[in-house]
């Protein structure tokens, strides 16, 4: 059974990117790929569980050691290299264990703990950074569709102009000035066109690196949106790195401070001699401390040094988050205010002209230039339009994208 769970697990994920192309991709389905495809994410999870495990044999004492070898060996004189001849030779086999406090080994397990959450919280940057990129690319892939249609659509009407004008001119109701002029518009437009296919393809090419496959449409994008602020610098991934940093940090100075206590080191061992009693002897290492002012205590030292400076580097990025913050939060409102401005004064009113000059080229009361100049007009207010919206939808999702999943960790 696990072994066919496995071949379907397989057969699913090599499907995927076709299952993917055969229907238009979305927002979601473009954020799920890039987390799964991205190398960095799969480095940083290899990291955080290879941090994990350290941490988990960090609290053990030290493996015992095993002593055995020959005490006394005549190597000169009849006697040499015998091991049976000579009284005071002996086979001796021993053990001894180094004895770690069970505080220090705490220390040490704090410590290294400490270590695998930061690499935890590097693996949640890593899969951040993708679905922030692939949220970019996917953006500006959609907006440079849309503004294809926009150029697209704009080229068929002049087309459908230049042909009117043709047969108008044909008719003796029209002039070559006319016929002129909407042909140079047409071919401004086919280039205007191609231009829009040039940005498109290289947009889906960009999205193309994080998903895997070159998608033949893309759904409407989502409304991301915007965090407070509160959450915005509780989730931040710098800051989120620097706080485990600090922690790290903290946490090794602690075990430097217990390392001023030395590690005793306990033997036994047996010894057995030919023709006279065996023996048995126990001992004990101490490491003498000389002078702990001059070395223990200065690694100490070192490592709180590195703890304030961690501390420090934390405050000076939040002060850098924060307002990193407030300037894109401060640019969404002020795009918001612009989009309602320019939909209102720009882009309702243009379409409403050109409303107006096909009614009027319909009923004869207007010139066929008028036309081809109010939907010119419009398309290029809603090309502004889609830029504006364009440029709010990166940045929400810039304030939205960049931040960890929810905990911190991946």
């Amino acid at each position: 059974m696990p072994r066919a769970m496995s071949r379907a697990a397989v057969l699913a994920a090599a499907l995927l990117p076709a299952l993917a192309q055969a229907q238009p991709l979305s927002f979601e389905q473009a954020l799920g790929l890039a987390v799964q495809r991205s190398e960095a994410a799969r480095a940083g999870r290899a990291a955080a569980a290879s941090a994990g495990e350290t941490a988990r044999a960090a609290g053990q004492l030290p493996d015992p050691m095993l002593r055995a070898g020959i005490e006394n060996l005549p190597v000169t004189g009849p006697d040499r290299f015998s091991t049976t001849r000579e009284s005071m030779t002996m086979k001796r086999i021993g053990i001894s264990q180094e004895w770690l406090s069970a505080d220090k080994r705490d220390a040490r397990e704090r410590a290294a703990r400490a270590a695998a959450d930061r690499a935890g919280v590097q693996a949640g940057i890593a899969e951040s950074e993708a679905r922030l990129q692939v949220a970019l690319a996917y953006l500006e892939a959609w907006y440079a569709d849309a503004a294809l249609k926009l150029t697209a659509q704009d080229e068929h009407h002049l087309h459908e102009q230049l042909e009117a004008a043709r047969a108008r001119l044909a008719g003796a109701t029209g002039s070559s000035a006319e016929v002129l002029q909407l042909s140079s518009a047409k071919g401004m437009a086919e280039d205007e066109s191609a231009q829009a296919r040039q940005l498109r393809s290289a947009a889906l090419l960009s999205l193309q690196r994080w998903v895997g496959f070159l998608p033949e449409a893309l759904t409407n994008v989502p409304t991301l949106a915007i965090p407070s602020e509160r959450e915005y610098l509780g989730r931040h991934p710098l800051l989120a790195s620097l706080q485990r940093e600090a922690e790290a940090a903290r946490r090794a100075a602690e075990v430097a401070a217990k390392e001023r206590t030395p590690n005793w080191t306990w033997e036994v061992a047996y010894g057995q001699r030919t023709g006279y009693s065996d023996l048995v002897t126990l001992g004990v290492s101490i490491p003498l401390q000389l002078a702990p002012s001059q070395r223990q205590d200065r690694e100490t030292a070192a490592r709180l040094a590195l703890v304030e400076k961690a501390e420090a580097e934390l405050a000076e990025a939040g002060r850098a988050a924060a307002a990193e913050y407030q300037t894109m939060a401060s640019d969404a409102t002020r795009l918001e205010q612009r989009i309602q401005r320019y939909r209102a004064a720009v882009a309702t009113p243009a379409r409403q002209r050109t409303a107006a000059a096909l009614a009027a080229f319909r009923s004869n009361q207007g010139p066929l230039t008028g036309l081809f100049e109010a939907r010119h007009a419009e398309v290029d207010a809603e090309r502004r339009l889609l830029t504006l919206e364009r440029d709010l939808a990166k940045v929400r999702a810039q304030l939205a994208m960049k931040l960890l999943a929810e905990g911190g960790n991946p």
